[in-house]
């Protein structure tokens, strides 16, 4: 066979990673004389990272992050110096996602909490968990969406068994009335069976009266705070800081 020939064979057999690089490692071999075993090898390690890279990019894509490009490594830990950074690192080894524990991440508006769930989801998935990534109001949506189509226990069957579910933003819009229901669904169906990490502007004693049904939420916090970290996000605002820095830019021209 040439190498035009190996090159079909190689795609045939879905070895598009080898393929992709094979005229360019056999120069190598030639020029650093690699044994045949070091030449198969080096293909083989080529196979294997573009595969890896692969399941890594079509599981973002599957996560649907609101904002793609969060990491721990563009956070600002000196802004709110009273976060726990220590735990926040520690989640993103993501040992809670293996332990079955949940995540809630409470505070104001705009003190980094979509930042810090949208970062660990990724460290996450580089860890080769399986992520969903919703904004409160969207998971509602989709559950509504497929209630009407007739699909809603295949979605709650994802949702339910996914190993790290994000639900970013409870209380930032206003919910439906079944919003506390099928919050409790889905949490009792993940309890000590896979792990949730939450997200809301308002404390949890509030959660009652902005769901609507106190019996409802009493259930889902029982479950969902007997395995938690609670990290308190916070006090200081980096949009209001933003719109700060900008006022005095714009009075000082």
């Amino acid at each position: 066979m040439n190498l035009v020939e190996v090159d079909r064979a190689l795609r045939t057999l879905r070895l598009s990673g080898m393929a992709d690089v094979l005229e360019a490692r056999l120069r190598h071999a030639q020029t650093e004389r690699l044994t045949p075993l070091d030449l198969i090898a080096t293909l083989v390690s080529d196979e294997l990272q573009r595969r890896q890279d692969r399941l890594l990019a079509r599981r973002h894509v599957q996560a649907r992050f609101r904002d793609p490009d969060r990491s721990l490594d563009s956070f600002d830990f000196a802004f709110n110096k009273k976060l726990n950074r220590a735990l926040i690192h520690e989640l993103a080894t993501a040992r809670f996602i293996e332990q079955r524990e949940d995540v809630l991440l409470l505070g104001p508006p705009g003190t980094g909490k979509s930042h810090l769930a949208q970062a660990i989801g990724r460290a996450a998935i580089q860890q080769g968990h399986r992520v969903i990534y919703r904004e409160a109001h969207t998971l509602m949506e989709d559950l509504a969406d497929a209630t009407l189509a007739g699909t809603r226990k295949v979605l709650l069957t994802e949702l339910a068994t996914v190993p790290l579910l994000i639900v970013d933003d409870l209380g930032m819009r206003k919910l439906p009335h079944t919003a506390a229901e099928d919050l409790l669904e889905l949490i009792m169906r993940r309890y000590e069976r896979a792990s949730t990490l939450l997200t809301s502007n308002r404390p949890v004693d509030d959660w009652g009266k902005l769901l609507g049904d106190t019996a409802a939420v009493t259930a889902l916090l029982d479950r969902l705070l007997h395995h938690a970290h609670v990290i308190k996000c916070g006090p200081r605002s980096w949009r209001t800081k933003i719109h700060t820095d900008l006022r005095q830019e714009a009075a000082s021209q």
